[in-house]
């Protein structure tokens, strides 16, 4: 009887895990503005490549148009060979199709990777960016100095667009026992994030995927499990919507005229979070919708 159970269940797990990634949840809409999300990505190992295969995949399903990148793009050596195993090689399939990537720099990258041109830093450690009706602020988390606050703040002040969007490497909130929130950051940013109506911030550092509870009218998620994975290392926090740390990860968003949506989907090809923001302060809750 117990032999029988034993094969029982190796055939359940055989079907479950031969099952289909779970049905795109974005609504695809006309006109609306379409990306992907990853961090810590460029180790140029294992992890890496079949992160970027699942992401390729995603591409075909979603067609977004470009890519953030959170930062730590190339680990290690940073020679020419570097920067083809680590980041053009195995992203070459996205790349030939014309999709852009646009990097922020992490504590693991060098300023040379400003002048990279498929970074699309222009040169800059820190650089705005336009989609539709979406404003992207790239921010150089390793060095937040005068001049970076100042700048930041006259384009936010300048910024008439409906959708205001910052990613950087070091995460304002997380629960990772790595690293964990950058407190010191986050008394410099989050102001002026509130004042000037900042509605989604995206970041790294912590080799884990983290959605945060709204933090004054801000959703921030952590996205630094895309070449990197530290398992177990998400310990969950009173202001943790959501963790995954079981493996690498990545998120396509979709933002359109009233609303922003999110599918975090794993190296294996699976659905972990997913979820609706609307544009609209007043009309959110506590926490993203999320579906299951």
């Amino acid at each position: 009887m117990l032999r029988r159970v034993s094969i029982l269940s190796l055939v359940v797990l055989a079907i479950a895990l031969a099952a289909p990634a779970q049905q795109a949840t974005l609504p695809l809409e006309k006109g609306s503005v379409r990306f992907a999300v990853i961090g810590d990505s460029g180790t140029g190992n294992r992890l890496q490549y079949e992160t970027a295969e699942q992401l390729e995949r995603a591409q075909q399903k979603f067609s977004f148009e470009f890519v953030l990148m959170m930062g730590d793009n190339l680990y290690g050596s940073k020679t020419p060979r570097d920067f083809e195993t680590k980041f053009e090689v195995p992203y070459k399939p996205l790349l030939d199709s014309g999709v852009k990537f646009y990097a922020s720099l992490g504590n693991h990258d060098i300023p040379d990777e400003e002048s990279y041109k498929p970074f699309n830093m222009d040169g800059h450690r820190y650089y705005s960016f336009k989609k539709g009706k979406v404003r992207f602020f790239a921010l150089d988390s390793n060095y937040m100095d005068p001049d970076q606050l100042n700048w930041l703040q006259n384009q936010l002040q300048a910024s008439t667009d409906d959708w205001k969007i910052a990613f950087f490497h070091h995460p304002l909130y997380s629960s990772g026992a790595k690293h964990g929130s950058a407190t010191e950051l986050r008394a410099l940013l989050e102001p002026l994030f509130v004042k000037y109506g900042v509605r989604i911030v995206f970041s790294g550092h912590d080799h884990v995927y983290e959605r945060i509870q709204q933090q004054k009218g801000i959703y921030y998620f952590t996205e630094g499990s895309s070449g990197q994975l530290r398992r177990g290392d998400a310990r969950g926090a009173s202001f943790t919507a959501k963790a995954f740390d079981e493996d690498c990860a990545f998120m396509v968003v979709e933002v359109t005229s009233d609303e922003l949506v999110f599918q975090t989907i794993s190296r294996a090809g699976v659905t972990v979070d997913s979820g609706l923001i609307p544009r609209s302060v007043s009309q959110s809750q506590d926490t993203a919708s999320h579906h299951p």
